[in-house]
């Protein structure tokens, strides 16, 4: 056989063919995966840990004109070596021959379809992605690694989901799949065997039909009007302000937003629609109430928290985005609040120009680039004898901040 590398995906039950492995110089490949072939005996055989010494030997036995076999778990195309080598070597010397990937496996052990699920990886990356990705969405499969697995997973979820963990998929005697509450997950010590967990929510395990796969598709339209949400007394963040905020919170998969002095939690709500993980925090009982009709409403899910700000803000997992709406005379310590643990923006809506400088001051204070705009809109109302006028809208000013990035870096993972 010709010069190449050969990647095989194994792992999930499917064996590797002996032709496959026959005229290897150099096999490379987990511990267990090199433990259940027959490497040529004349064939070097490399344990897969770090990467760049394992790629430095391909590198050497194809300029040397052989043959060399990487094996990989699943389908090796699936957040797997494939990358890494077709960036090293080029995709032309890749002879990929993929297995059924572990998320497809976990999803086919519980008879499920998974066009719509989204699918994470936190295998050698920041776990918070994950987390929020399954706070968001009612259908995740996270790809685990060493101390981001189940019980990591768990400990930073919710109740209200439900982890399925799928361990040694396609071994036999060996493969588990366990629903366990996020709590049941985190009291455990699940070992190395971990394939994937999935994230679900029970209640929508069973999406409608998708024409895209994966993460769902952005909204056709955000800002929405007014009467998309339930309010009290016209007490909701007009679309024109919403529409500029969540331009400059820039919501999306992976991130979690707080949306704080949330009223009818319209920002909130359009912020989960965009994909992020929310925290709504409402001091006043009813508007609790209120944020978790609209986001029922708007079939998204927002954890509304009663209490008020800055105290109510203690016991959260660090933002990305935070939005503030309202806070009479505790608006500069709410600012600077979420100003502290914020790792990327916020935003800060007033009606009153008296609180302006003091907000402004809590964003410059605390680091960020500070930058904002008076927004005032007329809108088309109808008068009698069919003819129309510009009716005010209450001007609104909207400041943001903006964490340097390379301090926005260095903010706690």
């Amino acid at each position: 056989m010709t010069a190449g590398i050969t990647v095989v995906g194994t792992g999930t039950g499917a064996p590797v063919p002996d032709d496959v492995l026959a005229g290897a110089a150099l096999v490379v490949g987990g511990r267990r995966h090199l433990d259940a072939v027959r490497p040529p005996e004349a064939a070097e055989q490399i344990v897969l840990g770090p990467l760049a010494p394992a790629l430095d030997a391909v590198q050497r036995r194809l300029d040397k004109g052989d043959r060399v076999v990487v094996l990989a778990s699943g389908d090796p195309g699936f957040f797997g070596i494939v990358r890494a080598l077709a960036e090293r070597f080029g995709a032309e010397r890749l002879d990929v021959r993929p297995g059924v990937s572990s998320v497809a496996t976990a999803f086919a052990r519980l008879g499920l379809p998974w066009d719509d699920a989204v699918v994470v990886s936190a295998h050698g990356r920041d776990l918070r992605t994950a987390v929020n990705a399954c706070r968001a969405h009612p259908k995740v499969a996270v790809l685990t690694g060493p101390g981001a697995g189940p019980a990591e997973l768990g400990a930073a979820l919710p109740a209200g989901r439900v982890l399925v963990v799928a361990s040694a998929l396609g071994e036999p005697g060996r493969e588990r799949v366990e629903r366990v509450t996020p709590a049941e997950a985190a009291a455990r010590d699940w070992g190395t065997a971990v394939s994937v967990v999935l994230c679900l929510d029970e209640a929508r395990e069973l999406g409608p039909v998708r024409t895209v796969a994966g993460v769902p598709e952005r909204p056709g339209r955000w800002a929405l009007e007014e009467s998309a949400f339930a309010h009290r007394d016209s007490m909701i963040t007009k679309f024109e302000v919403r529409a500029l905020a969540l331009a400059r919170l820039g919501p999306r998969l992976g991130d979690l937003v707080w949306d704080v002095g949330a009223g009818s939690g319209s920002v909130a709500v359009e912020c989960a629609r965009l994909g992020a993980a929310v925290v709504a925090v409402e001091r006043a009982a009813d508007g609790v109430e209120r944020v978790r009709a609209n986001a029922a409403a708007q079939g998204v899910d927002v954890h509304a928290v009663h209490g008020a700000a800055p105290e109510a803000l203690a016991g959260l997992d660090d933002p990305d985005a935070v939005f503030v709406g309202g806070g009479g005379r505790e608006l500069p310590a709410i600012v600077a609040a979420c100003a502290r643990r914020a790792r990327r923006t916020v935003v800060v809506a007033m009606a009153a120009l008296d609180r302006v400088p003091a907000a402004r001051e809590a964003l410059t204070g605390a680091g960020f680039s500070c930058d904002g705009v008076l927004l005032q809109s007329s809108r088309l109302a109808p008068l009698p004898g069919d003819v129309t006028r510009l009716a005010a809208t209450n001007p609104v000013f909207l400041l943001w901040g903006d964490r340097p990035a390379a301090r926005s870096e260095g903010v706690a993972q």
